[in-house]
């Protein structure tokens, strides 16, 4: 912070205030009888902007009027309206390498809180100093951009229809942002598209209802509610995006999916566009796949030391099937494109069936699937064999057939990555079984099983301690006492006894600007891996009856998705509450 003193001697060598004048400031400011700059501004003695200029060059940063500032709505959005009211900061320029932001006070938490942002996207900060009319100037901006949607909305209500929407010819065209704008209800969709991407979400759903549509976003596996739109313009939004997705704009009775790839913040982002006739009218769903976000490193998913060292150690197989389990949108996906960069080497052919194709891998042979031609996943699996591969991913074992040939796949020297969608690893064993695979095969070419969960991240910002009642820490003892005290010290958790986990620290969350006042911010996986060692595959063939999660305890280290789940609690990364929010626990 500067002083009073160099503040006013470096206006007088600016020749902004006269010597005399200067002097007799001094002898004010000795006596404490003023506050300099209230008294300078209050007095006229020197303007607003050369009063932030001055103070400008002594904290080392630029300056910088936007009063007749021309800033483009990327820039804008760089922060939102939250973050720019509470800490008096704006963002006045963006492109692909650097950001610009304009600083009411240096103030070293909005410094800090930008560099957040920032380096989400691998962006350099430039601060320059501005004054209060350059800020206020600024911030009406943002209300101009939230009128942007009520004024297209207007421009619409004045039209008759949406002949004007013009088909893309070519499907595989990259659209430029601005390609999307050229008209009112483009512009709905693009501040739709270009918000949910800033804002995190994976999902985006525009949905009919009797007197409104609604807008939300899937942030972190929640939804939320974004924008309410009238009902009259429903109809419009949606042929916008069946548009842009290739489909057909007549075609209201079916189900269609579609693809669109945009260019926001200098960035290629795919979508999923699904449509759902619901009585007369759709609804419309839009799956945002970032590859620069969502492409995560095996070590980065949030595995205990556990499973992640029985995961390393079955991907070094040549042959066998290793599988992921767990509902829609558990991350199964996900942690099998991680496995797959792991795995990609020139001296490896792998090749992937799925549905859809949702990352592209350099290197890696991709291939979707088309059931209504016929090519399903039995169809690919069938065709793969005669590739020469050496590692296969088939996006889901859905039925006997696909089963069958995974399963010879896995007996003659490949390795078969693959998902099922069943409550625990377990689970995945009986399944199979139930999809005729016969136990001696099963047992043969199983290597491991990995259950997963995700769970949302308490935001390192905000968290604040809490405590938990007597009757889930007792709860907590009961369901961790079955594990080695090893497994805690692996997790660097500091256990030296089952009584310690009462008086370990536990948080919760708060909320602020960084996590959208959620209280998280990010998602990390909870998991749970069965090997199929000889005691398993023994009874997996002889005594199936006996294959369940105390047997599994006494052949290896069996860590239950419960359990994972209580070290993340522990560890301070998320809530009990969010781990009870995906994982049944009985008693808490």
């Amino acid at each position: 912070m500067y002083k009073p003193e160099e503040l006013l001697a470096l206006l007088e060598k600016k020749n902004i205030i006269t010597s005399v004048k200067a002097g007799e400031i001094r002898t004010a400011l000795d006596k404490k009888e003023i506050v300099l700059e209230p008294f300078l501004l209050k007095n006229k003695l020197v303007d607003s902007e050369h009063l932030v200029e001055a103070k400008a060059e002594l904290y080392s940063l630029g300056y910088k009027n936007l009063q007749a500032e021309t800033i483009k709505d990327e820039a804008l959005n760089f922060l939102s309206r939250d973050i720019a009211r509470n800490y008096s900061v704006v963002c006045f320029f963006k492109d692909t390498t650097v950001v610009r932001i304009g600083l009411v006070h240096y103030d070293l938490k909005a410094m800090e809180a930008v560099s957040f942002l920032a380096k989400g996207q691998n962006l350099r900060v430039e601060y320059s100093l501005i004054s209060d009319k350059s800020f206020r100037e600024v911030l009406h901006k943002y209300d101009k951009l939230e009128e942007e949607v009520s004024t297209a909305l207007e421009v619409k209500a004045k039209e008759k229809g949406a002949d004007e929407l013009i088909t893309i010819e070519d499907k595989s065209e990259v659209l430029k942002e601005e390609d999307v704008n050229s008209a009112p209800v483009a512009r709905i969709v693009s501040v739709i598209i270009r918000h949910a991407v800033e804002s995190r979400a994976s999902d985006i759903h525009i949905e009919p209802f009797l007197n409104e549509s609604r807008v939300r976003y899937r942030i972190d596996g929640i939804l939320h509610n974004s924008l309410i739109l009238p009902k009259s313009i429903h109809n419009s939004v949606v042929a916008r995006i069946k548009v842009l997705a290739k489909l057909k704009l007549d075609e209201t009775r079916i189900p269609q999916d579609g693809h669109i790839r945009l260019i926001i913040d200098s960035r290629e982002i795919d979508f999923r566009v699904s449509t759902l006739p619901l009585g007369s009218i759709e609804k419309v769903e839009l799956r945002i796949l970032d590859q620069a976000k969502n492409l995560t490193n095996l070590e980065d998913l949030g595995f205990n030391k556990h499973v992640y060292n029985v995961l390393k150690e079955s991907i070094k197989k040549t042959s066998g099937i290793i599988l992921m389990t767990g509902p829609t949108g558990s991350g199964k996906t996900s942690t099998l494109y991680s496995i797959i960069t792991v795995l990609n080497k020139e001296t490896v052919n792998i090749s992937t069936l799925e549905d859809p194709i949702e990352y592209q891998i350099k290197g890696v042979n991709q291939s979707q699937i088309r059931p209504e031609l016929g090519f399903d996943f039995a169809t690919g699996l069938r065709s793969f064999l005669r590739q020469d591969p050496n590692i296969i991913m088939v996006g889901e074992i859905r039925d006997e057939e696909t089963s069958e040939l995974a399963v010879h796949a896995g007996l003659t020297g490949h390795l078969v990555l693959s998902t099922l969608h069943t409550n625990d690893a377990l689970g995945s064993v009986f399944r199979l079984l139930d999809m005729k695979v016969e136990p001696f095969l099963l047992a043969s070419t199983l290597r491991l099983v990995v259950a997963q969960r995700l769970v949302r991240k308490l935001c390192p910002y905000c968290k604040k301690e809490g405590k938990l009642p007597e009757k889930v820490l007792s709860e907590m003892v009961a369901i961790m006492s079955t594990l080695p005290l090893e497994t805690f010290q692996a997790e660097n958790l500091n256990i030296n006894s089952f009584e310690d986990i009462r008086t370990s620290k536990f948080y919760e969350p708060v909320g602020c600007t960084r996590c959208s006042n959620t209280g998280y911010l990010d998602r990390l996986a909870i998991a749970e891996a069965v090997v199929i060692n000889e005691e398993i595959k023994d009874l997996i063939i002889n005594r199936r009856n006996d294959l369940n999660n105390d047997s599994l305890r006494h052949s290896q280290l069996f860590v239950s998705l419960k359990q994972d789940g209580i070290f993340k609690v522990l560890a301070g990364l998320t809530s009990i509450d969010e781990v009870l929010r995906v994982v049944e626990i009985e008693n808490l």
